[in-house]
């Protein structure tokens, strides 16, 4: 059995994680006071632990008020990308722990194909 990083739980929810290369896995998020963590539904095993301190920055695309399902994690291991329906809470909770710097707005797809365009002129 595996062992939480926390030892309080503030947010639990589901989602996916597209860290596999043979496809996605869902399960669940566990947000508290030592960090993020990502447990998958069928190997229990097959976890993922970030602590709070090792967060470089959290991301998502929003456009409007609207915040996408999709984040990335960025850590010195490097880039972890999540899709949840409580991307926004999950964003909220770590913003109280790595603080408002590290908690980024990511450019959407059309932002990035403009910049693209704009650095080649």
């Amino acid at each position: 059995m595996v062992q939480s990083l926390n030892s309080t739980v503030e947010l639990t929810t589901t989602g996916v994680s597209y860290l596999a290369i043979g496809g996605n896995k869902v399960g669940k998020f566990l947000l508290g006071n030592k960090g993020f963590e990502f447990y998958n539904d069928k190997n229990v095993n097959d976890y993922i632990q970030i602590p709070w301190d090792s967060i470089d920055k959290m991301g998502a695309n929003i456009t409007g008020r609207k915040i996408s399902r999709h984040f990335e994690v960025y850590t010195t291991q490097g880039k972890f990308l999540f899709a949840s329906k409580d991307s926004g809470k999950i964003l909220k909770i770590a913003r109280q722990h790595i603080g408002d710097e590290k908690v980024v707005r990511l450019p959407t797809l059309l932002q990035t194909i403009v910049a693209k365009f704009k650095r080649k002129k």
